[in-house]
């Protein structure tokens, strides 16, 4: 438990997001989700006032100097939430898209055994699952998801219908390997962690998620990014699977964090 007396941390990784920040900080609280887990706002040297924002409102807010990339931001707030001993971590982005109805829906699923009696490590909160909220992509986009579906599923043997969300849950376990030096991709973390999670034998489950459409700013997957970022997270993907399964990287890590957890 952490020291607010709050298991659950809910990083929110901002640049330039002070047009839609304060409108999920008031759904945040007007929801009453502050009242049970706390918020962190990773600032990704905005320069358009998000993290004097977030400050005036009383959140805690992690500021870089430089921009250093959404994945180093998360990484960070993962730190936080292992050496604060939070024991879930929920992600979701600055812009709007993920309603905060999801966070209870994430809790609750980070709670929840299988059939083995084991709860999950990483819950994927999907666009593309039977349930969740009709959401428009570009074509662009489209061809991207669909070849990380089908390299996932031919690598690591598990189907993912959306592994580009980054709307996730993460128990202490996931959270606190993803926090090592080298676990974790400091620029695009996606379909290539996801990748990696399951080789290293990690439970991922995939939940229907409500989100919307970006209303303001600019994705940084947006126009032709997609196509581009897809070759990139492609080399990234194999280098993540050579890494595992020729050269098995890692998986002391991953086995002793999971005999930690169960101490």
């Amino acid at each position: 438990m952490s020291k607010t007396g709050k298991e659950l941390l809910i990083i929110i990784p901002a640049y330039n997001e002070a047009k839609t920040i304060g409108g999920l900080l008031d759904s945040l609280e007007n929801t009453g989700i502050t009242e049970w887990a706390d918020i962190l706002v990773m600032n990704d040297a905005s320069s358009d006032g998000t993290g004097k924002l977030v400050r005036a409102r009383g959140y805690r807010v992690v500021t870089h100097i430089f921009n250093l990339g959404y994945g180093s931001g998360l990484q960070l707030g993962y730190k936080y939430a292992a050496r604060n001993q939070y024991k879930y971590v929920i992600q979701m982005d600055a812009d709007g898209q993920h309603d905060v109805s999801n966070v209870k829906v994430l809790y609750d699923a980070l709670k929840t055994k299988d059939g083995n009696g084991e709860q999950p490590d990483i819950v994927l909160g999907s666009r593309f699952v039977e349930g969740a909220t009709p959401f428009k992509i570009s074509a662009a986009k489209k061809v991207a998801i669909k070849f990380f579906r089908f390299l996932i599923k031919l690598l690591g043997h598990q189907k993912v219908m959306d592994p580009t969300t980054g709307l996730q849950g993460l128990s202490y376990r996931a959270f606190y390997f993803y926090s090592r030096y080298n676990h974790f991709d400091d620029r695009y973390p996606d379909a290539n962690m996801i990748l990696q999670m399951l080789l290293l034998g990690f439970n991922i489950v995939e939940i229907p998620a409500v989100m919307h459409q970006r209303e303001t700013g600019t994705s940084m997957h947006s126009g032709l990014k997609p196509i581009f970022y897809m070759i990139r997270m492609m080399y990234s993907i194999i280098a993540v699977w050579l890494r595992i399964k020729i050269y098995h990287t890692d998986l002391e890590g991953a086995v002793h964090d999971k005999v930690v957890k169960k101490k």
